[in-house]
């Protein structure tokens, strides 16, 4: 019946729904959106149709609360002729059709149009890899469409679906609660109101229009109404759309905001960078101006020289390169299971030295394991991973036999029957078993299944139930009645030792509980959650479960654990490597988390901060520098955060992990908030900078590799180009000293500046990562970008290119050679030579777009030297032999300066 399914829906959520939204996602949560209000009576009892949901879907628009317009071409090559440089070659094409010089004003033009051309090609690529990111990390809600539950992304809700809310959730649209449970809703971002707000079903209906309005500039009163942009706090929820997009609560705030995109830290400071350079540049410029005029060259003609050597001397794609190897950076992160959601954390991860990470599924599996079983009869370990039931039952090494497995097999059946939680199967090639319910249930039906007990429905249909009284935090057990026999009903109880190895529920001489809680005490220590099991016989129904909870018999203690994943002590050892410091935040047991600290090697065999502080420790004030410490448990959000503060005021750079509702604080105050994608919660996920899509630790180390290798690669591809830029002007500045009166043409600088800074430039952005890239510290964060002697590197290689360049130049005039052709080649072939040099890996095969990129430059300057049309305009002549040979010589010198200069770099960053 259909009011019937409708009543069943709460009933399913109060289950298992919600652990399956949660561990399903991959997206995080953004900001939802409204398009208008919608009938509740069309929702019906199945929600809508799928052919409902698209017409609707086309009626209001997407879900979402602003719509990025696209940026139209016209005003991406207006932006780039805007650049002042730009401009200022513009006007140098002006000067040089005045004065009648129409060959350099094509060689002009053509710089300006493969400059425009590279730029807003850059600009593109730049903005189609974040939107593929964006397209991956897309937040998803679960709604009910033709009376089945259904994961959809966000954008495609529209008013009328019924949502399903789960503890973590978003509310993805502005909508009325139709049924609630125990529904706690955090509206702060809203409204400002600190404390989360209680959601009940209202006692009265909507209005008569079966419509309902939400106003965000409004107090809201109706406990039933829920808001976009809103969190669940606690419990779940069943409820209908009301308003989507733009017309939502949020999407009227969103209106007011400005959604422009901002610069990244790195793209400000390669700005002022630019600017000093370029203040630079025109004043030497103007000194090689004046020179000319003093050695009666003639004003235009010096005019234009000084204008192009001060365009290529400034690497003025910088800004472009740099947004694009973010951008790539991001993408070769998403492949490695990282979603960068902000691209500002490519260039962070680079520099991150604190790694605050929680336990339960980043250090461990997140899959609770019954390890080790005590009996009155003995102790009993068992094997096998996850909820993969596969496994045996081993004493003292040896699979158990005899009393030993009897008396583990009678725990574990009573444990499943005492049991709701259900073991699922795999349901692809890359799934594994999975649990629905409680993990530490589903735990012990796995370990029933090892001891070779009868599975969960075998022992139902044997066994079937009769009553229950379920666990709550202050009983601690659970006790189950079973029909065994016509007139004998079967107990089972489960619960914390302190609760269940009781003489009021136990009937057992007080020796042997004795010895109980002593195991269980010794187990809890090492770090194990340990469950008591009891079991017995009535003769009749006892009239309720809770009535049966004495006189039972002890079968024994579970002691389960979430074990460490496999990866993660090499994880935490390569961080070690990398000078990055770890540091375990979590709320569990104290003796847990130092269990696990120790099995994983958290920390050094010589550390002295090998002691753990509780959370209250650090509310008291007893810590005075949590950075001396290196495990925290029973943590609350705001300890979190305070622990974050406290190693960022230290100058540290952190990066913090996290998948819960309480994690998001942390996560958004962190220099890099790191959320699981798989389990993590839609809040944890919109506060963090990045999402691990296979929740392994391994992948943060793995973006901080990536991230140092984007900053590499910029600071590569800036020595390079202020190196050729610096080596051109001392040319221009030396060259007249030493008898060549005008040593480059206008036409040859920016020529050599299209094939040094376009195709070689951009290839230098994909290099691989440095060998040792993760056996170094990481960078200070207030570090210059041309800091750690770079800028020392930099004048040494100008140095060398101008000085092979010139000698080739000046041993070409000496033989009566064409010697202005020859220094062109040559200040070319020794800048090609600087970008092989540059190469950590000189043979590697992972970027053959920078050997190609070389080749095709060096293909292009032959061209200007043997095709007749660009000799005409850049005014070259044909080489022999003998004058190529001084051109190579040039490149192989700026090759041999820049693998010394690499080799010294490196040796100085290991010490």
């Amino acid at each position: 019946m259909p009011g019937d399914h409708r009543a069943r829906v709460p009933a399913r959520l109060s289950r298992n729904s919600d652990r399956r939204v949660n561990r399903n996602r991959t997206g995080e949560a953004v900001s939802p959106h409204r398009t208008d209000t919608a009938p509740a009576s069309d929702a019906g009892d199945t929600g809508l149709s799928h052919e409902e949901a698209a017409r609707r879907l086309t009626r209001y628009g997407p879900n979402e609360v602003t719509a990025e317009r696209p940026v139209p071409l016209y005003a991406r090559v207006a932006a780039q002729l805007r650049d002042p440089l730009i401009m200022v070659l513009l006007a140098a094409i002006a000067l040089t059709l005045a004065i009648g010089d129409h060959a350099d004003s094509v060689v002009i033009a053509l710089v300006i149009v493969a400059n425009t051309t590279v730029g807003v090609v850059q600009e593109i690529r730049a903005d189609q890899a974040i939107a593929a990111l964006s397209a991956l990390s897309a937040p998803s809600a679960r709604v009910l469409r033709d009376g089945a539950a259904t994961e959809v992304p966000s954008s495609a809700v529209v008013p009328g679906d019924v949502l399903l809310l789960g503890e973590g959730d978003i509310v993805p649209a502005d909508a009325r609660l139709t049924d609630a449970s125990s529904l706690l809703i955090d509206e702060s971002m809203l409204t400002g109101e600190s404390v989360p707000v209680d959601k009940a079903v209202p006692s009265r209906g909507p209005d008569s229009s079966g419509r309902q309005e939400l106003d965000a500039s409004e107090p809201q009163q109706d406990t039933g109404a829920l808001r976009a942009g809103t969190i669940v706090v606690r419990g779940r929820g069943v409820a209908l759309a009301t308003a989507t997009g733009k017309a939502s609560a949020l999407g009227r705030i969103a209106e007011l905001l400005d959604t422009r995109p901002q610069t990244t830290p790195l793209q400000h400071r390669l700005a002022a960078l630019g600017r000093v350079l370029a203040l630079v540049t025109l004043a030497l410029c103007l000194l090689v101006f004046a020179l000319g005029l003093v050695r009666g060259t003639a004003p235009g003609t010096m005019a234009v020289t000084a204008i192009s050597l001060a365009v290529a001397a400034v690497p003025e794609s910088l800004p472009a390169v740099v947004t694009l190897a973010l951008a790539l950076g991001a993408r070769r992160m998403a492949v490695r299971h990282a979603l960068v959601r902000r691209l500002p954390a490519v260039e962070t991860l680079g520099s991150v030295s604190v790694l605050a990470t929680d336990k339960t599924g980043t250090l461990t599996e997140g899959r609770m394991v019954v390890e080790r079983v005590w009996t009155p009869q003995g102790e009993a370990d068992l094997t096998g991973s996850g909820y993969e039931p596969v496994g045996e039952v081993r004493v003292d090494g040896q699979p158990a036999g005899g009393r030993e497995l009897a008396a583990v097999r009678e725990l574990l059946t009573a444990a499943a029957l005492c049991n709701d939680a259900e073991l699922r199967p795999p349901q692809g090639a890359e799934s594994g078993w999975a649990a629905l319910g409680d993990p530490m249930e589903a735990a012990l039906l796995t370990a029933a299944v090892k001891a070779g007990c009868e599975d969960r429905r075998t022992l139902h249909r044997r066994y079937p139930r009769t009553d229950e009284e379920p666990f709550d935090s202050l009983r601690k057990r659970m006790t189950t009645l079973h029909r065994a026999a016509d007139s004998v009903v079967l107990v089972c109880l489960k619960g914390a030792p302190e609760s269940v190895l009781d003489h009021a529920v136990l009937d057992e001489p007080k020796p042997l509980v004795e010895v109980a809680r002593r195991n269980a005490a010794q187990l809890a220590a090492q770090g194990f959650r340990v469950l008591a099991v009891a079991s017995g016989l009535r003769d009749g129904t006892p009239g309720r479960a809770r009535d049966a909870e004495t006189g039972l018999r002890l079968l024994g203690l579970a002691a389960l654990s979430d074990p460490p994943k496999e990866a993660a002590a090499r994880t935490l050892a390569d961080c070690r490597s990398a000078g990055i410091t770890a540091v375990l935040i979590t709320g569990d047991h104290p003796a847990t988390a130092e269990a696990i600290a120790d099995r994983v090697g958290l920390l050094d065999s010589g550390t002295a901060h090998g002691r753990v502080v509780t959370g209250q420790a650090l509310a008291a004030g007893d810590v005075p520098d949590p950075t001396e410490v290196r495990i925290f448990a029973r943590t609350d959000p705001k300890q979190k955060l305070d622990i974050v503060e406290a190693w960022r005021a230290h100058g540290h750079v952190t990066a913090m992990t996290g998948d819960g509702v309480n994690d998001g604080p942390a996560l958004r105050h962190a220099d890099i908030g790191v959320a699981m994608g798989r389990r993590g919660t839609e809040v944890a996920r919109q506060a963090a900078d990045l999402v691990l899509t296979d929740d392994e630790l391994s992948t943060v180390v793995a973006a901080v590799e990536e991230g140092r290798r984007v900053y590499d690669n910029i600071r590569r591809f800036l020595l390079y180009a202020l190196a050729g830029g610096t080596a051109e002007i001392l040319v221009m500045l030396v060259g007249p000293l030493l008898g060549l009166s005008l040593p480059l043409r206008a036409g040859q600088i920016l020529w050599i500046n299209l094939l040094t800074h376009g195709l070689t430039g951009v290839a230098m952005g994909a290099e691989p990562v440095s060998p040792g890239a993760m056996r170094r510290p990481p960078r200070p964060p207030g570090q210059h970008v041309l800091g750690d002697g770079l800028w020392q590197r930099m004048l040494c290689l100008a140095a060398v290119v101008t000085a092979g360049s010139l000698m080739a130049g000046l041993a070409a005039r000496a033989m009566d050679l064409p010697w202005q052709s020859v220094l062109f080649l040559s200040l070319l072939a020794a800048q090609l030579g600087v970008v092989l040099g540059l190469r950590d890996r000189l043979l590697t095969r992972e970027n053959l777009f920078l050997p190609a990129a070389v080749a095709a430059s060096a293909g292009l300057a032959a061209a200007a030297l043997y095709v007749p049309f660009l000799r005409a305009v850049l005014s070259t002549v044909a080489l022999d032999w003998t004058e190529i040979a001084l051109a190579v010589a040039a490149g192989g010198l700026g090759y041999l300066a820049a693998r010394v200069g690499a080799r010294g770099q490196g040796r100085w960053s290991s010490t």
